[in-house]
């Protein structure tokens, strides 16, 4: 909406209309020593246009992607997106459709939806998917309440390596159940020690691959370890790309992926909105949130789609809900589905490979740097790099520079001391040879 203020006569209208006497006295029922008083250093107010140019000058302070070397990730990626996504998903047809409650009239909604969940099965290795969630946080936390359901067992243990975000979601969400969360030491390296951690108790182990430093793994061993316990593998994919190249979570013995499809064909957009993918086993489809379109035949025999599952309270389940979702990110789950039906299996493998070349050619160029290791093993895109100073600091430097140079490790793991030094890189298809060799100058100067 507009900047619309509301005057003094406006304001007297409607609080006598209520029947109060001032705006405090709809705050009469919230404890005194709560409420806040005036906040200062605030205009009393502006004009439309003044606030405008207000925010205008603050946003000229902000260090686009777009406009800069970028090697941000950490969970959110800059990738291109072809124009034809946007004008695609902009069709009146798309934009304006909302989740589709009437399913017999709402088969072109349901039809890209059926395709998304192809290409997120295919994606993922996995043999059933549903039609998006809200982002990969949430959905990791929907999984390991999935999980609680599937063994009946009371604790899940989280690897120290995954996102911090993921790992606050899924402790948002079973913070107010009897469910036991275990959470391991990011600094410790190697999924042996979670193989270590399962028990009869365990209802599942959730690991990110790769990780959230960049380190990709081969799972079969952890996932063999959660089979012969009895608990389940959920796996966290945050770069979705990276399954262009690596093997398939379905294939190391998964139980359960769910992944950001964010890379995709959905912009960066200060933080969201994202789309969540989330695929299982067939075997635990009924215990999956969110819903499932699916194909069939009318009673003409021609081909149509309907809401195969839709376990969530709205509908029929009601308390029995697996979750209680209310809809899925249709647009941005369009979005994704068209990017990746652009790219088709070849262009998504090259796509893969480009940036895998690309971040190969910047950690070789960065760790030529007097200081600079390299921390990360095999990596895909993303990699850490320890500095001879704390990465904070850094990376402000690097700012002023204009280059955005990644993500100190000290922003998601804050008290780590043994990550203070600590900066991860990542490198997309987006970022040139230029780009690398502005960040190496710029480090070697804000270390220097």
């Amino acid at each position: 909406m507009r900047y619309l203020p509301q005057t003094p006569e406006n304001r007297a209208a409607m609080l006598k209309t209520i029947g109060v006497g001032s705006v405090d006295e709809l705050f009469d029922d919230v404890p005194a020593a709560v409420l806040n008083g005036p906040v200062e250093g605030l205009p009393d107010h502006m004009s439309e246009i003044a606030v405008e140019r207000h925010f205008q000058k603050m946003a000229r302070e902000n260090l686009s992607p777009s406009t800069a070397p970028c090697f941000v990730g950490a969970g959110a990626y800059r990738h291109h997106i072809p124009a034809t996504v946007d004008h695609l998903i902009q069709r009146s047809e798309f934009l304006t459709s909302y989740t589709p409650y009437q399913p017999e009239i709402s088969q072109g909604t349901l039809q890209y939806l059926f395709e998304f969940q192809t290409q997120v099965a295919l994606l993922t290795g996995m043999e059933v998917a549903n039609a998006s969630m809200y982002d990969g946080a949430t959905a990791c936390a929907e999984a390991v309440l999935m999980a609680h359901r599937v063994t009946r067992r009371p604790k899940a243990i989280l690897s120290g390596r995954l996102h911090p975000h993921y790992r606050d979601a899924t402790l948002n969400l079973t913070r107010f159940t009897d469910f036991e969360t275990e959470v391991r030491d990011p600094a410790v390296g190697g999924h042996g020690n979670l193989a270590d951690a399962i028990d009869d108790r365990t209802a599942a182990v959730v690991v990110q691959n790769p990780d959230v430093f960049g380190e990709l793994k081969d799972l079969s061993e952890l996932a063999e370890a959660a089979h012969a316990k009895g608990a389940l593998l959920i796996v966290v994919v945050t770069e979705i790309v990276s399954l262009g190249a690596v093997t398939p979570p379905g294939e190391m013995g998964a139980d359960i992926v769910v992944a950001e499809g964010q890379s995709l064909g959905v912009p960066l957009s200060f933080g969201g909105p994202h789309v969540g993918l989330f695929a299982c086993r067939q075997k635990f489809v009924r215990q999956m949130p969110g819903r499932l379109a699916g194909e069939t035949v009318d009673a003409d025999g021609r081909r149509s789609y309907v809401l195969t599952l839709s376990p969530r309270e709205q509908h029929i389940r009601r308390e029995k809900a697996t979750s209680n979702i209310c809809t899925n990110a249709g647009l941005c789950a369009l979005a994704f589905c068209i990017h990746l039906t652009l790219l088709g299996e070849e262009g998504m493998t090259g796509l893969a490979d480009l940036n895998h070349r690309t971040a190969v050619h910047a950690a070789g160029r960065l760790t030529q740097l007097d200081g600079v290791e390299l921390m990360t093993g095999t990596f895909f895109n993303e990699f850490a790099l320890k500095l001879p100073k704390p990465a904070e600091p850094v990376v402000e430097k690097l700012a002023q520079m204009g280059i955005l140079g990644g993500v100190p490790a000290s922003r998601l793991f804050p008290g780590e001391a043994a990550l203070e030094n600590v900066l991860m890189i990542a490198a997309t298809e987006t970022v040139t040879e230029e780009d690398v060799e502005a960040l190496a100058i710029g480090l070697r100067e804000a270390l220097a």
